[in-house]
């Protein structure tokens, strides 16, 4: 399966300069994983499937897509023969991309990537090989150049999206707060996902006569100031799943209390970490979707003939505790919504 493309001059460099400044990666066994402890690169087992993970950042729904991808491939035909290489980039593309290129120079046998700017480091450092890049989490695959279309991957790159419910996000929104005329909407600018989606959302809005209010940040650093900004300004705060503002979670929210108005979440976990509610989107099951994927094309099957995996079935979620500081009672319409409290 793998091209030997790069000399072993240069994977060793490679490997070199990763285990210098790389102080989260991990490399593990079949059914184990984490996010700690190991070295990168060249440290799995030359009798089993060598299987490289990047993962964007570490925050909680990125973390239930690595258990997911793990729980496939324990439950698949390849149980206990292969051995994962699993990189957390800390939110740096520099980083996704080094860790990328060292896995193709050490001629992985497929990378997984979990969110879109790994996946697009993935891509580049493995498109001119033959080692498949599965992606998990990317919202907006053929935006981000890493499907030609939802019916069908690029030659070596194919995997799962998550489709936001923006629809049913916008109805749970007014439901709670039925006079509700502007919703805050902070993203990273050049995140493909964020901006398809404030695209969509902007349009559904409009159609209600409700005022987006967007403020768009180029990194962490700018969100202190852009949440408080756009708090102030507006009824509440609406998240995508986009990775730079999740990853600053507790920073939104801390901004929008002290403004007196509730944020909604994309997914159960922001909902635990103190969001009102969120249509949810199962990042556990979209990680199984996305091993058995890799399965199929472990098994021969080719990346450019298999259509985007799409999850977009969502599961209303409501912070109770939340709800009750904001006065807000809970709508009949979803009385049978999962219900959590913060930190639970």
């Amino acid at each position: 399966m793998k091209k030997k493309i790069l000399s072993a001059f240069l994977a060793l460099s490679m490997t070199l300069g990763l285990c210098a400044c790389d102080n989260n990666g991990g490399s593990t066994g079949g059914n184990a994983g984490g996010n700690s402890g190991g070295n990168s690169g060249g440290s799995v087992s030359a009798d089993k499937l060598k299987i490289g993970v990047i993962q964007y950042a570490a925050h909680p729904s990125l973390d239930n897509c690595y258990n997911g991808i793990k729980q496939g491939l324990e439950e698949s035909e390849y149980k206990d023969k292969y051995e994962i290489d699993f990189q957390n980039g800390q939110n740096s593309g520099e980083n996704c991309d080094q860790y990328a290129k060292n896995m193709v120079a050490n001629g992985y046998d497929l990378i997984f990537a979990i969110a879109t700017p790994a996946a697009i480091s993935a891509y580049a450092a493995a498109k001119d090989t033959d080692i498949p890049v599965i992606f998990c989490a990317v919202s907006e695959p053929v935006a981000a150049g890493l499907a030609t279309s939802l019916d069908a991957g690029l030659d070596t790159c194919n995997g799962t999206a998550d489709i936001l419910n923006l629809e049913e996000q916008l109805e749970l929104i007014l439901a709670c707060q039925p006079d509700a005329k502007k919703i805050g909407v902070l993203y990273t600018t050049t995140e493909a996902n964020s901006v398809a989606h404030l695209k969509k959302f902007k349009e559904l809005c409009a159609a209600k006569n409700v005022e987006v209010v967007e403020s768009g940040v180029s990194g962490s650093a700018d969100i202190p100031q852009a949440a408080a900004d756009l708090a102030s300004k507006v009824d509440c705060i609406n998240n995508f799943t986009d990775n730079n503002v999740v990853n600053s979670l507790s920073v939104v929210l801390e901004k929008a209390n002290a403004a007196g108005i509730p944020v909604y979440g994309s997914e159960v976990e922001q909902v635990k970490n103190g969001c009102i509610a969120s249509m949810s989107i199962d990042y556990v099951a979209l990680g199984k979707k996305t091993a058995e994927m890799a399965v199929k094309v472990l098994g021969g099957a080719k990346c450019s003939e298999l259509p985007v995996t799409q999850v977009s079935d969502v599961t209303p979620v409501v912070n109770t505790e939340v709800l009750a500081k904001f006065n807000i009672t809970l709508p009949e319409a979803y009385k049978d919504a999962e219900k959590v409290t913060t930190n639970s």
